[in-house]
């Protein structure tokens, strides 16, 4: 039976092929070459461990005040999968999406597609048919062999890079720069805005001759706590405000984001206004997202050690909250003790939660993985234990008094369960 509805499609998707991930392209080139798919606008990739959601964002939102027409392609969702498609800095509808899901299913024959690689054909069709100026694709696991490196990029950004998904990218910065560095094309530009960029990545781009821009070789930034500036190899700006997106690692991200604009000056020239109202409205839910309200609540997708430790140095640069309460669920692969042990300094109480996936660890598991770190906190510490991420919040607000803050952090999973009804709105109860 034909599916009817995106759900019904994802659904299809996700039974379709044997693996959820499978590391290869050659699949997805044949199915991309029987669709006739090609870009004919400008191409940017963003690879990379932390950093991509922030940096596409950024990219978007300049492009947009610039007057551009701007497809952008994200992933993963936080809670509707028609995230992961904007059109104009819009979300595409469901319903726009079912044509270019039908040409896929049609296209492949007898070839089997993981979810990934067919939703990733769908989106890029749906953008190939828009009338765009620029499109933006975010790389998913790795580089080398994710699907969105079946589309030659006019320039790829790398943002830092880490450990995560070792299992299937190498077990260490070295093999995984060197899985990131397949999404460089000879002669193009390839902007890496980790200031410690791998060996590997380096040493790729020589071998085939992209026009490769580091930090701190050929792009910089320098700053105040009221503005910073940014140089690079023939322009500067300066006077800069800092980007509406908080955190400590934001300014890399945008230095990146200008380096990338600099070096496709020739197609797509940015103003400086535009650079200046694009860091100003940029939005991405789940980044260090912080909800006023009694108590104050931050979101953010950081589940890897590296990105919770910009987490912990985000919360310790926050005003006094006399105590804070902590909701997180994550997948079983994460360094889940690393992570833990990087929060335990400002984690009063500890709410642990299930998620709707199969990879998810268990509440009951980071229960004893807490335990295994010896009681580590800023004093006595509180665990507990919840089947989803809006039962821990619900729990979390009954327990905190109003000067307090909740963090809502891990697995897109966890953010997303506490962003399904929409931003929640905190009103805890008052000490008598």
């Amino acid at each position: 039976m034909t599916p009817r509805n995106l759900e019904q499609w994802l659904a299809h998707c996700a039974g379709m092929h044997p693996t959820e991930i499978d590391l290869s392209l050659e699949r997805v080139v044949e199915v991309r070459s029987r669709l006739g798919l090609e870009f004919r606008v400008p191409v940017i990739t963003v690879a990379g461990t932390n950093g991509k959601g922030s940096t596409c964002a950024m990219l978007e939102a300049i492009a947009l005040q610039a007057g551009y027409r701007v497809g952008l392609y994200a992933k993963p969702h936080l809670v509707h999968f028609e995230e992961r498609c904007r059109v104009d800095g819009r979300m595409v509808d469901a319903e726009a999406l079912l044509p270019h899901f039908e040409a896929v299913e049609a296209a492949r024959g007898e070839i089997t597609l993981s979810i990934f690689e067919f939703t990733t054909l769908a989106i890029a069709r749906l953008l190939a048919q828009a009338p765009l100026d620029l499109v933006i694709l975010e790389v998913g696991l790795g580089g080398r062999f994710d699907a969105v490196n079946a589309f030659d990029a006019d320039c790829a950004i790398i943002t830092s890079i880490d450990l995560d998904h070792m299992e299937f990218l190498g077990p260490d910065r070295e093999s995984i720069g060197r899985e990131k560095a397949g999404v460089m094309r000879a002669g193009k530009p390839v902007i890496v805005s980790d200031p410690m960029a791998p060996r590997s990545v380096i040493d790729e781009a020589a071998r085939i001759g992209a026009d490769l821009w580091l930090f701190g070789r050929d792009f910089n930034y320098a700053g105040d706590r009221q503005q910073w500036g940014w140089a690079c190899r023939e322009r500067r700006y300066n006077g800069l405000a800092y980007p509406a997106l908080r955190g400590a690692n934001q300014l890399l991200n945008a230095s990146g984001v200008l380096a990338a604009f600099e070096a496709m000056r020739a197609v797509l020239p940015i103003t400086a206004q535009a650079v200046r109202n694009g860091f100003a409205l940029v939005e991405l839910p789940g980044r260090f997202q912080i909800i006023a309200g009694q108590p104050t609540l931050v979101l953010d997708v950081a589940h890897n050690p590296h990105s919770v430790a910009a987490l912990a140095q985000n919360l310790d640069q926050m005003g006094f909250h006399p105590r804070t309460h902590a909701v997180f669920g994550a997948m079983r692969d994460k360094d889940i003790p690393a992570i833990l042990m990087k929060m335990a300094p400002l984690v009063d109480e500890w709410h642990f939660t299930d998620l709707p996936i199969a990879r998810a660890a268990r509440a009951e598991e980071l229960v004893q993985l807490h335990a295994s770190l010896g009681g580590k906190g800023p004093g006595p510490v509180g665990v507990h234990r919840h089947e989803s991420p809006s039962q821990a919040l619900a729990a979390c607000l009954a327990g905190a008094d109003p000067a307090d803050r909740i963090v809502v952090f891990g697995s897109f999973y966890t953010v997303g369960g506490v962003l399904k009804d929409g931003p929640p709105r905190l009103g805890a109860r008052h000490v008598a």
